[in-house]
């Protein structure tokens, strides 16, 4: 029972693998994809569910987490500077996005001796909305989607990052910095 969980996720990392060799957009490419998001909420769902929540659990959640939006970056980026060209101000803001979220990652590495990224509700609504990205930009304009993008992964790094800084231990499911 504990491996059904892990084994969802170890799915989701091939899923989102998968759509590297898919062509973006296409039928097959958001089946693909709605099926990485439904394993996204899945896997921990059933964890809690089943009382086997694990470390390693976490792990690959978040590791998951991060192939999917490597993978999307690399597929999606090349249509949105097609479709839609970026200012510089986005291009910038995206890039000071990652920047924090590398220097968040290191931290704590550096800091516990492992990798590891939190569970906050900030992160789970960035998900959600980078998640609507490919679904919704047919029928939102572009620079406004890329602005609220931008805006709410913006707030959930700093508050990641924030959360490092300041704890003595590696809280991956702490959900918020107003959380005691």
């Amino acid at each position: 029972m504990k491996s059904i969980a892990n084994s969802i996720s170890i799915v989701r990392i091939f899923l989102a693998l998968t759509l590297v060799m898919v062509k973006p957009l296409s039928i097959f490419f958001l089946a693909i994809y709605l099926g990485c998001g439904i394993s996204d909420v899945l896997d921990g769902y059933i964890a809690r569910k089943t009382h086997t929540t694990s470390k390693l659990g976490e792990k690959l959640d978040s590791a998951a987490d991060l192939i999917m939006i490597v993978v999307l970056m690399f597929v999606l980026f090349p249509i949105i500077f097609q479709i839609f060209n970026p200012t510089v101000q986005i291009i910038v803001w995206i890039g000071i996005i990652g920047i924090i979220r590398i220097v968040s990652v290191m931290l704590v590495f550096v800091k516990y001796k492992t990798f590891g990224i939190l569970h906050t509700y900030g992160n789970k609504i960035t998900g959600l909305v980078i998640f609507a990205f490919p679904l919704t930009f047919a029928f939102i304009k572009l620079d406004v989607l890329m602005y609220i993008i931008c805006a709410v992964a913006s707030i959930s790094a700093i508050e990641e990052l924030f959360i490092h800084i300041t704890s003595n231990e590696l809280q991956a499911n702490k959900k918020s910095i107003f959380e005691t």
